[in-house]
């Protein structure tokens, strides 16, 4: 199992000149050979920027991504045309940026057989594994979360029920993971928003009456989690868990408390990237649920304000966290990815560069033995 103290959840800040290149893309004014040689050069930058930091753990930045969840729908047919709002909807909340509703698409639901066109993340992953000197993390989703792209009226020729559907996403899912470990992958991160959403009335709801109680949402779900990640003993695999973090705002608050004891102690990750980065996600007592055989990285740094954690603050909430499970199988990180969409939050890439070397510098003060960032 890795024991990294120092970990990132997946996205980075998108680099304007891939954003632009984006745009260029899908107008047709720049061909595609040009524009995975900027893609090449934004993972490049994202490397350089984690491993300077001091980050034993690195990813791609996700920077070949319109958003976390894409990596399906773009390699996959039968989706139709998926827009970015099919992965934001939702009621967003902030404090000081106000809220924002964005409204799920009408047309939104899978109509084909799903058929792959290529890997989802294999190509990514060689390319970072060529770039990065430390260990190569592949971000990838909890297969049931894209329950969110099957509709009962729209999907009902292809895929009558959601079990229809999500089984033929663990199959897709399950040779995903088994060409990566093919290639000598790891280490591999499933995403998992919904599960903390189910913790709020309005997605209960919404996930409830796409067929599944919550209780089989908390059950048959990480069961699918589980048929996907089996049989690689030599890849460990991490869960993160949050609730929501597009444009600097979130969905939900509330604590861990009502899913721990069935996801902390249902899923058979070794990792749980648990988000704890201010009083939204309550205190550290759901952590009393978590097995001897997992360890909690803690999401204490923030990427949703550009407010610059301390190392004696973050220090300070780690041993607070010790109080219900041992310092030795603790880790930090930050809270979840700097942008989770190709909208990113709202802070600069210095902020960005700062935390990711404050996490380093805590870990050095906590557990030692773990590499300072490199001075620019």
């Amino acid at each position: 199992m890795i024991t990294a103290r120092t970990d990132v959840v997946g996205s980075l800040l998108r680099p304007r000149e891939l954003l632009r290149a984006r745009e260029q893309l899908a107008a047709g004014t720049i061909e595609p050979a040009a524009f995975k040689q900027i893609e090449d050069r934004a993972v490049d930058q994202a490397v350089e920027l984690q491993e300077r930091a001091g980050l034993e753990v690195v990813t791609d930045g996700e920077m070949r991504r319109l958003s976390f969840q894409s990596a399906l729908t773009d390699a996959v047919d039968g989706f139709g045309e998926v827009s970015l709002d099919a992965f934001l909807w939702g009621e967003w909340h902030s404090g000081s940026l106000g809220d924002k509703a964005i409204e799920r698409p009408a047309a939104l639901g899978v109509t084909g057989k799903l058929r792959r066109k290529r890997h989802l993340a294999a190509e990514d992953f060689t390319y970072l594994r060529s770039r990065a000197t430390r260990i190569p993390k592949v971000t990838l989703t909890s297969p049931s979360l894209y329950a969110n792209l099957w509709s009962k009226e729209r999907s009902k020729d292809v895929y009558p029920t959601l079990d229809d559907f999500l089984n033929d996403v663990v199959g897709i899912y399950r040779d995903e993971i088994a060409e990566l470990a093919r290639l000598g992958a790891t280490y591999i991160q499933l995403d998992a928003p919904h599960y903390p959403l189910l913790i709020e009335p309005g997605w209960r709801a919404f996930y409830e009456g796409q067929g599944w109680s919550l209780e089989r949402w908390l059950g048959h779900g990480l069961e699918l989690d589980n048929a996907v990640i089996s049989d690689h003993p030599g890849i460990t695999f991490s869960m993160h868990l949050c609730r929501g973090n597009q444009m600097s705002r979130w969905l939900v608050e509330g604590s861990y408390e009502p899913i721990a004891r069935q996801v902390f102690r249902g899923t058979r990750v070794q990792r749980l990237l648990l988000e704890y980065d201010d009083e939204r996600s309550g205190s550290f007592e759901p952590l009393r649920h978590v097995p001897e055989d997992k360890m909690v990285v803690l999401g204490l740094v923030t990427t949703k304000t550009p407010r610059r954690e301390t190392v004696p603050e973050l220090e300070a909430r780690i041993r607070e966290a010790a109080q219900y499970i041992p310092l030795e199988r603790l880790a930090l990180s930050p809270q979840c990815g700097f942008s989770t969409s190709v909208v990113g939050n709202s802070i600069s890439v210095d902020d960005e560069r700062s935390k990711l070397e404050t996490i380093a510098r805590t870990a050095a003060a906590v557990w030692g033995g773990v590499a300072a960032p490199t001075p620019r």
